[in-house]
Parts: C-alpha cells; sequence; structure tokens
C-alpha cells in the first residue's frame, strides 16, 4: 500500500512532489524509512553516520505535481514559469 504525502523537493528543480512515506508500524525503521548507524575508526573516534534504508518504501518514488521557481523575488511573486 502507497502511503502519499506532498513535499517540496530541490532536485532536480524545486518542486511540489507526491512521494511515498514508510509504513508507521513498520517491525524494522519503526516508521522511520531506516536506520542510522555510527560509524567508529579503529581508534575509537566517530567517523560518521551510515543510512541503510527499509524496505517498506522507496524515497525515489515520486511523481512532479508542480514545478516551483528557483528564486523568489523579495516581493514574494515570481513571473517564472508556471506563475
Amino acid at each position: 500500500m502507497i502511503r502519499l504525502r506532498i513535499k517540496v523537493i530541490d532536485w532536480p528543480r524545486r518542486a511540489l512532489a507526491l512521494t511515498d512515506t514508510p509504513r508507521p508500524n513498520c517491525p524494522n525503521c519503526r516508521g522511520e524509512g531506516g536506520n542510522a548507524h555510527v560509524s567508529v575508526d579503529a581508534n575509537g573516534e566517530y567517523d560518521g553516520t551510515d543510512w541503510y534504508p527499509c524496505d517498506c518504501w522507496d524515497e525515489n518514488r515520486r511523481l512532479i505535481l508542480l514545478p516551483l521557481p528557483r528564486h523568489t523575488p523579495p516581493g514574494g511573486y515570481s513571473d517564472e514559469p508556471p506563475f
């Protein structure tokens, strides 16, 4: 089952998109969409955090609804298409 939400995306162009969301009752990620694991080097120092996405959703599944202007002028309006 697809659980949809509206989200502003920035790549490849700023737009409103309909995206999938993680399953809220997923036993693997508890609805977070994946698991973060802290990496440690041989000296025990912090070496970054790795993100492992869960199989309960696909973060790249999206449908572009409306392209948004690249830049918003100070007045808040833009004449850039489609506006």
